[in-house]
């Protein structure tokens, strides 16, 4: 391709480009999608999460299915042309099929399950193998934070993708440029406060586990003070956190325990220091703060303080 041939190409693409954003991640001859690099994918999440609250949602969600419906036609129509009845009905579909968590917006996870994208990039997300709770992920917590800041770092987050294509038996098809890659592209995805660093609320959303057990409905309406915790409710509780049948709740049990905890309180935002300090003020709650594990009695008064305790004590 001469000069001019090749200027033309670039000029056509910044065109496309400002007019459906989607177009250039199409093939011109079949129109499906091409598998987008970790860099090309952070392009397109960056492009329509307009506002960066880590949601692409409202008017940011229409106008991504205009272009992405549009987009797949040979000939170049204005995602316009997408009517409203034909967005809300293709909004429906979508949603039904991409929502997972049922809250009518779409986060970084979900749209990774919509484009092609590289498969060990792909991997990175464990789409296919969450952590089963809590206490595995503070495990794998206590081994990448290994200077004990409270923080995952750039360095750490590295041995940590590494580790995971390791695990994948992929990590000979993976340069250390592109492994480089990957992890500035998870930091921008996943690092909400842009500070460098991954904290205990951002790990969480790269690595979410199969299920908060304390968002089961009893036991969240029991600590919510809607309904009577039992004590067979409380036994579900301990048997579910005591991991290895020890008789105590301890260590990555008991901060798997209160992380969950935490988020029933904070939601999205929460770091190591809301978690020790959190664990202090339920363990003096409970009259006992010394040596880190607590018992099935214990966590009976930790769940029936909860349920006394407004939501501004909290």
């Amino acid at each position: 391709m001469d000069s001019a041939a090749a200027a033309a190409a670039a000029k056509r693409v910044q065109i496309e480009k400002a007019h459906n954003f989607m177009r250039q991640y199409r093939d011109p001859e079949s129109r499906e999608l091409k598998k987008l690099s970790a860099n090309q994918f952070m392009d397109v999440w960056a492009h329509y999460d307009k506002d960066g609250n880590g949601y692409i949602e409202g008017t940011e969600l229409d106008g991504f299915l205009r272009e992405f419906v549009s987009s797949a036609n040979a000939t170049d129509i204005n995602p316009e042309a997408v009517t409203d009845t034909m967005l809300e009905e293709l909004k429906s579909c979508f949603m039904e099929a991409y929502d997972d968590n049922q809250d009518g917006k779409i986060d970084i996870r979900e749209l990774a399950q919509l484009l092609p994208m590289e498969e060990n990039f792909l991997l990175l997300f464990r789409f296919d193998n969450p952590l089963e709770s809590s206490v595995e992920f503070m495990k794998i917590w206590r081994e990448y934070d290994t200077d004990n800041s409270g923080y995952i770092e750039a360095d750490e987050l590295k041995n940590f993708l590494r580790d995971l294509l390791k695990e994948a038996k992929k990590i000979n098809d993976v340069s250390e440029d592109k492994l480089i890659e990957y992890t500035d592209t998870m930091l921008q995805v996943f690092d909400a406060n842009k500070d460098g660093r991954l904290q205990l609320s951002e790990m969480a959303k790269l690595l979410p586990v199969k299920e908060n057990f304390l968002c089961r409905q009893v036991f969240k309406e029991g600590i919510d003070g809607a309904t009577k915790l039992t004590k067979e409710d409380i036994e579900k509780v301990f048997s579910l956190y005591d991991r290895d049948n020890s008789g105590t709740i301890e260590n990555e049990e008991l901060k798997g325990f209160l992380k969950d905890l935490l988020e029933l309180v904070k939601k999205d935002d929460y770091d190591a220091q809301d978690l020790a300090a959190f664990e202090e003020t339920i363990m003096r709650g409970v009259g006992h703060d010394k040596h880190g594990k607590i018992s099935r009695k214990e966590l009976t008064m930790i769940l029936l303080t909860l349920a006394k305790m407004s939501p501004d004590e909290e």
